[in-house]
């Protein structure tokens, strides 16, 4: 017994040998070359360890692998069939080394954290982002405020890591939810229903509602807008913001009215825009979300167990912001 199927059988006990992944990745080059001095150039090793080794490999299957000739290298029947399941092991093998590094090493470089709105300067928000930068002293954290049309794309095509955000998402994002609150509709400040302390949708029936690009996802304006209404009347749209600052100034000038979360109270005081509840809208969430591909990414792996750690020490509701 030559040394090689000495340490073979060593590793697979019982005196019945498997193949290595080396091995396997070994017969996939050969596969491809069909030529052992090409193969052993790729592999940076010597023909004659090659050809130990694939003989190795011959012993432990029970199939001869290769036909040789002084010329020409062939697989057989019986390597041909094995070669896809050879492929599996090797991928499965490099898929688990891959997930392993990215659960092990202390995440390092860059984490981009889109947010829209105030969504960023949220007391949860602002919390989970101490605990990362105090967990992860390495991991560059930056901040980046995006609009109504780019905030779940930028997601969904990598440009940032996670989103701190307003659900309903849609399908490929993943969210955490963090706290709720109330609605309110923003009108004009001379709308006579400005100077109530609350009103019901049907109330607001025949004001127009800002609308927004035909890019962002219907799911998530058709939510923040309650289209269709409860008595299944649809809504009326006036014209089309991208962003807070232009759906802000089209409610101050009486193109429209537009929904928010109550906290826009706080963040966004305007002149000629009042802030009245809507008291049969649905509460609001915020959520931390990030592209379900992603998910396993150490950086982003890193934000999530920090918003987990927060989140299980002091639950933080959205309108109490100081």
């Amino acid at each position: 017994m030559d040394e090689v199927e000495s340490v073979n059988r060593r590793e697979g006990g019982l005196g019945l040998p498997e193949p290595t992944v080396h091995q396997l990745r070994l017969l996939l080059v050969l596969a491809e070359e069909l030529h052992f001095g090409r193969a052993a150039v790729r592999l940076f090793m010597s023909q004659p360890t090659l050809s130990k080794q694939l003989r190795a490999l011959e012993r432990r299957l029970g199939v001869h692998l290769f036909e040789r000739s002084s010329r020409t290298v062939e697989t057989t029947e019986s390597c041909r069939a094995l070669l896809p399941y050879a492929q599996g092991v090797v991928h499965a093998m490099d898929q688990l080394r891959q997930t392993a590094q990215e659960h092990s090493r202390e995440p390092s470089g860059r984490l981009v954290v889109g947010a829209i709105g105030a969504e960023a300067a949220m007391p949860h928000a602002r919390a989970i982002l101490d605990v990362l930068r105090a967990r992860h002293p390495r991991l560059a954290v930056e901040v980046r405020n995006l609009n109504f049309v780019d905030h779940m794309t930028c997601l969904v095509d990598g440009d940032v890591d996670v989103v701190f955000l307003r659900p309903p998402v849609p399908p490929g994002i993943q969210t955490l939810h963090m706290a709720s609150e109330t609605r309110v509709v923003c009108l004009p400040s001379d709308d006579p229903l400005a100077n109530r302390s609350s009103v019901s949708l049907s109330n607001l029936a025949d004001r127009p509602v800002v609308d927004v690009p035909p890019q962002v996802p219907r799911l998530w304006w058709d939510f923040w807008v309650t289209d269709p209404r409860p008595d299944g009347s649809p809504v009326r749209y006036g014209p089309v913001a991208t962003d807070l600052e232009a759906l802000l100034h089209l409610v101050a000038v009486g193109s429209a009215v537009a929904f928010l979360p109550a906290a826009a109270r706080t963040f966004f005081p305007r002149p000629g825009v009042a802030y009245v509840d809507v008291r049969d809208a649905t509460p609001c969430t915020s959520a931390l979300a990030w592209s379900a591909a992603a998910r396993t990414r150490s950086a982003i792996t890193a934000i999530r167990q920090a918003a987990a750690a927060v989140l299980t020490r002091i639950p933080i509701p959205i309108a109490e912001v100081p």
